[in-house]
């Protein structure tokens, strides 16, 4: 009797999540409140996952050095210099094993790989390696790891936001904004910043301000800043000391420090990218496994921890001190260069982690030492010190995030300070138009070009990788089909496609061709002989599908 009451009792379950599901599909681009509980929802379990990974860094920071965040820069300073050494080879070395066992490329995932799903997954991530990254990142922030928490907080609620869109069978639409409303929700509970994470998820990750997305996520950004609140106080991260404005005449030094921090911003995003070729040669020369490179970036990391102490982890205590103006001007360049180093090491070694809170204390520390220098030089019109490292966390976070938006209003929640508006609204712009001028218009964007999706140019670009061959080509024999003579003469000219191809590939092959077909062929039987011809992929066809595919696309963005 119990078995078959257990049996109707998920029978019932599985028709109502089948009921919400096709509900949710039908209206999600309806701007009504249907979306809105499974927002709030994941709102909350976001927040507690994102509450959980934070306190189990703190916790495992408290193990390893004896102090989280807040005070593990100076708690490590005091330990022997073979512990410093020691714990982050350690560490590498755990993520080595992980990384190489749970996921493919032995690479740990980040908020590239949630933009890459939103734009060509239907907002779904893998959630293994997701998992796995997760916890790699875990180890790496816990044991001297030069990274952010909140790139891997957004990819763990990205695969929570997978896993309800598949439970709900949801639509491409409604699945990008279910992954929207996890982005902002782990943002939010993450800096405590529920209007910066709702913007996030829309600038940076769905790339649009739609109607439909807008009021979901904002919930979702509301519901874990709620859970962030309740369970680690509402306070800010980093509390400024009382400063002096004088906006008018200091508007030229904000100008400058922008176009700085612009400067910076490029040279922390090269060096990143340049220290992960450099990683790649070095592997290959030494014939390291995959599982080793962590473990070598760890040795490093360690070497360098033994003279800065300072590189070690998320960086607040750093930062915290940079704004309160408790770090002179040679001590903060020097700390800005090894932070640029050990976070290039950290990534370059694949070791998991984000560039959130490295931008923000490199921002920090490059602001105090041109505050320092501006205040020296014309000591009786400008303001504090701190004001200038305020100014520089967004200027940095916005040019190597490129979010200028979302990190103008993120500096404003962690401080509480809603008096600098005017120094960081002119430094952020000005950072981002520099970053951006020399190539380096978002460290995430950059990240997914390498991999041959170009999102920075729009829908237009990318979409044609959404589309394959296989779905759009007549079948051989067909009535409407291309004749086989012409295909085969075509095949033995190189010209043809295969099922998995994507119109990235056909497209050109057609503005070069000019015909009105291209023939599919599918790979031998056996070795030696010839291919065989499949079908055919007409042009009228691609242009078609093409531009459906952009319409559904700006239907979206604009609902």
């Amino acid at each position: 009797m119990s078995s078959l009451l257990t049996a109707k009792h998920r029978a019932a379950i599985r028709s109502r999540m089948e009921w919400m599901a096709d509900y949710v599909s039908r209206v999600a681009l309806s701007p009504d409140l249907t979306l809105w509980p499974v927002a709030l929802l994941i709102g909350i379990a976001v927040g507690y996952a994102v509450i959980g990974f934070r306190l189990s860094i703190s916790g495992l920071q408290t193990l390893f050095y004896g102090a989280d965040d807040l005070m593990l820069h100076s708690t490590a300073a005091a330990l022997p210099w073979y512990v410093v050494l020691v714990i982050p080879v350690l560490g590498g070395l755990a993520v080595g094993l992980l990384l190489t066992r749970l996921t493919p490329d032995s690479k740990a995932r980040a908020v590239a790989d949630v933009m890459r799903s939103a734009a060509l997954q239907g907002g779904r991530v893998d959630r293994v390696p997701g998992i796995a990254s997760a916890l790699a990142s875990l180890i790496t922030l816990s044991t001297g790891g030069s990274t952010g928490r909140e790139g891997p907080a957004i990819h763990l609620g990205a695969v929570m936001a997978s896993w309800v869109s598949d439970r709900l069978r949801a639509s491409a639409i409604t699945g990008r904004d279910i992954l929207g409303c996890a982005v902002a929700a782990a943002v939010s509970a993450s800096f405590n910043a529920p209007l910066a994470g709702a913007l996030f998820a829309l600038e940076v990750v769905l790339r649009h301000y739609a109607l439909h997305a807008f009021g979901p996520i904002v919930v979702a950004g509301v519901a874990a800043t709620v859970v962030s609140r309740i369970h680690l106080g509402d306070v800010t991260e980093f509390t400024l000391p009382g400063h002096t404005v004088e906006f008018y005449w200091e508007l030229p030094a904000f100008v400058l420090l922008g176009l700085l921090c612009g400067l910076v911003a490029v040279v922390m995003v090269r060096t990143i990218f340049f220290a992960e070729t450099v990683g790649d040669r070095v592997q290959a020369a030494l014939r390291l496994p995959d599982w080793a490179r962590p473990a070598v970036a760890g040795l490093a990391l360690g070497m360098l921890a033994m003279a800065a102490p300072h590189i070690i982890g998320v960086g607040y205590e750093t930062t915290s001190l940079a704004l309160t103006e408790a770090i002179p001007f040679w001590l903060a360049v020097a700390y800005a260069v090894i932070k640029v180093a050990a976070v290039a090491i950290t990534l370059a070694g694949r070791m998991g982690g984000g560039v959130f809170s490295p931008a923000l204390m490199l921002g920090a520390l490059t602001g105090s030492a041109f505050g320092e220098v501006a205040i020296d030089i014309f000591p009786s019109v400008s303001g504090s010190q701190g004001l200038y490292a305020l100014t520089g966390m967004g200027a940095m976070a916005g040019a190597v995030l490129g979010a200028p938006i979302s990190s103008t209003l993120i500096v404003f929640e962690l401080t509480g300070d809603w008096q600098a508006a005017i120094a960081v609204m002119i430094a952020v712009p000005l950072a981002s138009v520099v970053a951006a001028r020399l190539g380096t218009r978002s460290f995430f964007l950059m990240q997914l070009a390498q991999g041959g999706l170009h999102l920075a140019a729009g829908p237009q670009g990318y979409l044609k990788k959404t589309l394959t061959v296989g779905h759009l080509m007549r079948p051989r024999g067909a009535e409407n089909g291309a004749p086989d003579g012409a295909c085969w003469e075509l095949h033995a000219q190189n010209v043809s496609l295969r099922q998995g191809d994507t119109l990235e590939r056909a497209l050109p092959m057609f503005e070069r061709l000019k015909g009105p077909f291209l023939p599919v062929m599918a790979p031998p039987a056996r070795r030696g002989e010839d291919p065989e011809l499949i079908g055919a992929l007409f042009q009228v066809d691609a242009l078609r599908a093409y531009a459906r595919t952009l319409e559904e696309e700006l239907r979206e963005e604009h609902s």
